[in-house]
């Protein structure tokens, strides 16, 4: 038996959404994009409604996830993890993201861009160091090759980085100084043939210039 819309009414505490009222009572709440094609007056059958429900729950999980974006960038691994972890099944995952790559609101090869290049702006680290935080995102091999293409010189990003360390360091003799940046700049994931001579040459600046 089909079912009439008699009301369609924005909700108060989001209005992104709206309350559909079927034959005079409350029927079932949707997403404003999922009812923009609803009109008072119109009729629905069950399989109109099944198949309305199951948009507004599409859309639900685009929303959660772009809402997950918005902090910062994601990888695909990253927002497939928290859609499992919210109870979604595999297909609804797998179209969200679909949508998601499609709208170009998410994609491994931008995200491991931008994070090497936050990561050298504000924090420097080696390659090695590099490979190991995008693995753990989830990015696939070929993608975080092609990112780290273009990375500068690991020595002079290990001065930067030791330079940019050091003056914490200012206070120890240099037995100290030597092995603490040490120990820094290889938890940054240089290699000891790129920072060895460079602590001397950090200590060195460092000494000329207080």
């Amino acid at each position: 038996m089909d079912s009439k819309i008699t009301a369609i009414r924005a909700q108060t505490k989001n209005p992104n959404r709206v309350n559909i009222f079927i034959d005079g009572d409350y029927g079932f709440s949707l997403a404003k994009i999922v009812a923009a094609w609803l009109k008072v007056g119109q009729t629905l059958d069950q399989e109109q409604i099944d198949r309305l429900q199951k948009e507004d729950a599409l859309e639900k999980a685009f929303q959660r996830a772009v809402h997950f974006i918005s902090y910062r960038p994601r990888s695909i691994s990253e927002v497939e993890k928290k859609l499992s972890d919210a109870g979604y099944e595999r297909d609804v995952i797998q179209k969200i993201i679909k949508r998601l790559m499609d709208d170009q609101i998410l994609g491994d090869e931008n995200f491991a861009d931008q994070w090497i290049e936050n990561r050298l702006s504000t924090s420097p680290r080696g390659r090695r160091a590099l490979v190991y935080e995008l693995r753990k995102k989830g990015i696939d091999e070929k993608i975080i090759e092609e990112s780290l293409s273009g990375i500068e010189n690991e020595s002079s990003l290990a001065l930067k980085a030791a330079r940019k360390y050091a003056g914490r360091l200012a206070s120890y003799p240099y037995a100290i100084f030597k092995n603490k940046l040490l120990g820094f700049l290889a938890r940054r994931g240089f290699r000891y043939g790129d920072i060895v001579n460079i602590v001397s040459q950090v200590w060195n600046e460092l000494k000329n210039t207080t």
